[in-house]
């Protein structure tokens, strides 16, 4: 019997070491994966920057393409890049589903605009405001020096007869160091944003006025990281973005009002 019993706390003693030597394996394992993760992110952005130093990368989260992170440029494009930092491509990753191809940062960036506008302050936009009641919302992202946006805005009385209210947020298209930036900045700036920015937009020529608080840069920034590219850029409330110029009497249709009236 006693042999037995050695034998037997003899099995169980190596048991019991076995599975302790599998559970710091699988331990130090996990802090090797976690470790080797956070690696490749910084080795993301050590190669991204040694190359452009001059630009600022983010790390968004892991891509629905396997092996690749999305790296978001400060004020450029999103990047899909492997995951040692070695290759990237831009542009639109497409999800193909059964009977469509889909734009995954677009369906993303939908709930991004949806969830900003539906809680964003209004205090540092110029709205234009129908004479009665609301019955539905653009926010444009707008250049006082685009051809299509001064178009827009000679609708805007049509929009608002409509209920439309007008948002409006600045995206100077030649950058944050350009005369479209001091221009739509003075606008803002103003005490009267909205006859200033009309004026601005119908051409006339205003003395440069530039407020150290405007909201030109943030507007800016913000008007990148949610896909702006050009403008007019017009985000609806429920987060679809319809890129260019388009008729006031689309935004009836595209907005349900024509059921409304």
């Amino acid at each position: 019997m006693q042999p037995f019993l050695r034998s037997v706390n003899h099995i169980g003693k190596r048991a019991s070491s076995t599975i302790h030597k599998t559970l710091v394996t699988f331990v130090v394992s996990l802090c090797c994966a976690q470790w080797s993760m956070a690696a490749s992110e910084k080795e993301i952005i050590d190669n991204l920057a040694s190359v452009r130093p001059d630009l600022t990368f983010k790390i968004v989260g892991e891509s629905p393409l396997a092996g690749f992170y999305e790296v978001q440029v400060e004020d450029g494009p999103l990047l899909y890049v492997s995951q040692n930092g070695r290759h990237f491509f831009d542009g639109n990753l497409y999800q193909v589903t059964s009977n469509q191809f889909v734009d995954v940062r677009e369906l993303g960036l939908i709930k991004a605009r949806r969830d900003l506008f539906v809680s964003r302050r209004t205090d540092d936009m110029i709205i234009f405001k129908p004479a009665g009641q609301t019955k539905a919302i653009i926010n444009v992202f707008t250049d006082v020096d685009c051809g299509y946006c001064r178009k827009l805005h000679s609708e805007v009385p049509e929009l608002n007869a409509m209920g439309i209210e007008v948002r409006y947020l600045a995206y100077p298209r030649a950058g944050l160091k350009s005369e479209s930036f001091n221009k739509i900045a003075t606008a803002w700036c103003s005490d009267t944003p909205e006859q200033a920015l009309t004026e601005i937009k119908n051409g006339k020529s205003l003395a440069t006025s530039v407020c150290a608080d405007n909201p030109i840069a943030e507007h800016y920034r913000l008007g990148g990281s949610l896909g702006v590219t050009g403008t007019p850029a017009i985000v609806l409330m429920d987060g679809t973005m319809i890129p260019g110029y388009r008729p006031a009497a689309d935004f009836a249709e595209l907005l349900g009002l024509n059921a409304i009236n």
